[in-house]
């Protein structure tokens, strides 16, 4: 690990050792209040992720992504190519909060919520500990020769590495095609979908790339999330953070001495223990303030709690506040920037909702013929052909499905028949007539209103354009 002093730490990231090299960390296993908090948390996330694309609403799978077939679900409620405007709607919001989300609380998805770290510190960091051990003999295990115990220990991690990203890849192919198709993909066997296994082989081969060598750099390097970070947080942002004031004093920080009041000495209360570093998964002393590589995930938090506890002075050196509460002890107040983004959030999400109750059950779409010049007919009657494409977005069958002209007088004709029915989340084509007497005609491009019903209500209303001769006389 590199030697990060309060002078130098910006400009090496721990990761990396004097000559340029990955320096492998091997962070101790955290103990205490917050770590467990973190893993209550961090299991019922994986319940959700692991769960949710097997959790049906209906006949709807509860997330849906597929992006080839365009079909999304979101919570159950499915979504179709023409609801892409609420898509983006979503997405917005979704940027806003993270904005608003991280001038408050800092970093606080990236410790608690964020797949990266839940899967790496919760899943494949507790397997490391289990086969390896805990920090000194993972390091002990990395500097000895390639014997019996080594590699024994190592292909026992790599194997269990490799099913858990492949069961991952499982999972996340399940958001993307379905779960019934997945499903009948393993039912079917492996030979009859090659190139489906081949795509989760090289998925497996990126997650376990990411767990089983990649890991924190993803935070540090890869992750625009702390970029993000930087410049959105403030002195009144929350964030794991130590209090150099208590912790410094004015002598600055000091090992530890039995029966020495460092109050009155004008010692600070961090004794220089390196605890909190030593847990860290990114490899960072807190000590030195706020830090791109920081995700606070509380393990400083839970290890400095101990070691104060230890040694008898109050716990809290590192905790989750702000710079303005370190520097004059003022409380967290809501400033103007934090009302702005939570003013525009809550607008955005107004129109949201509003978008989503005014979001039609179906959606029409009526147009001519292309190529097509309009039919003189009989009776100083006009024709034109058109073709229409009906989508059913409910889960309900749209039964006794038939058009009708609005405000002028005329006819439509049905290619096929004169009623049908639109089967639900289905889509239905057809080709139609519409006949209309010229001296009801006002120009030689007419805008028409026709409105859709199913058993006499109206469900949808659409235009369209009726051509017709220049001259009516």
């Amino acid at each position: 690990m590199a030697e990060q002093g309060q002078d130098n730490f910006r400009d090496t990231i721990g990761t990396l050792n004097k000559d340029g090299k990955r320096a492998w960390l091997f962070p101790k296993k955290p103990v205490g209040k917050w770590y467990e908090y973190r893993k209550y948390v961090s299991y019922l996330l994986l319940l959700i992720l692991f769960s949710s694309p097997f959790i049906k609403i209906g006949k709807h799978q509860f997330l849906l992504f597929n992006v080839l077939e365009r079909r999304f679900n979101i919570f159950g409620f499915p979504f179709w190519p023409q609801d892409f405007h609420l898509i983006v709607m979503m997405m917005m919001i979704g940027v806003v909060f993270v904005i608003l989300f991280t001038v408050i609380f800092g970093r606080l998805f990236c410790g608690w919520l964020c797949p990266q770290t839940i899967f790496m510190e919760m899943v494949f960091r507790r397997i490391e500990y289990w086969i390896e051990g805990d920090r000194g003999k993972q390091k002990r295990l990395q500097k000895m020769p390639w014997n019996k115990e080594k590699i024994i220990k190592r292909t026992l991690k790599w194997s269990v590495f490799f099913v858990i990203s492949f069961l991952i890849a499982n999972v996340f192919l399940a958001y993307f095609i379905g779960s019934d198709q997945l499903i009948r993909y393993i039912t079917e066997g492996p030979s009859k979908h090659l190139n489906t296994l081949l795509s989760l082989l090289i998925f497996t081969g990126i997650f376990y790339f990411v767990f089983a060598w990649f890991r924190e750099q993803v935070c540090i390097i890869a992750c625009p999330y702390g970029r993000l970070q930087g410049v959105l947080l403030d002195n009144q942002s929350i964030v794991v953070a130590y209090d150099y004031n208590r912790g410094e004093n004015k002598l600055g920080r000091a090992k530890f001495k039995k029966n020495e009041d460092r109050a009155l000495s004008g010692k600070g209360d961090c004794i220089d223990c390196f605890a909190c570093l030593h847990v860290c998964p990114t490899g960072i002393d807190i000590r030195n303030g706020t830090q791109l590589e920081c995700t606070n995930c509380t393990a400083c938090i839970d290890a400095c709690d101990f070691m104060m506890k230890s040694v008898d002075l109050p716990e809290g050196l590192i905790r989750y506040t702000n710079e303005i509460n370190i520097e004059k002890k003022e409380k967290f107040k809501f400033n103007s920037r934090i009302k702005g983004y939570g003013l525009v959030l809550g607008i955005l999400l107004i129109f949201l909702v509003g978008m989503l109750f005014l979001r039609n059950d179906i959606e029409a779409r009526i147009l001519r013929l292309p190529g097509q010049l309009y039919e003189h007919k009989q009776d100083n009657m006009i024709s034109n052909v058109y073709t229409y494409k009906l989508v059913n977005k409910t889960v309900s069958d749209i039964e006794n499905v038939n058009f009708k002209l609005r405000s002028i007088s005329g006819t439509i004709q049905l290619v096929s028949q004169k009623e049908f029915t639109i089967l639900n989340e289905g889509l239905a084509e057809g080709t139609f007539f519409i006949e209309i007497n010229a001296d009801s005609l006002n120009s030689d491009r007419n805008d028409l209103i026709i409105d859709i019903y199913s058993n006499n209500i109206l469900i949808e209303s659409t235009t369209t354009s009726f051509l017709g001769p220049r001259s009516y006389k």
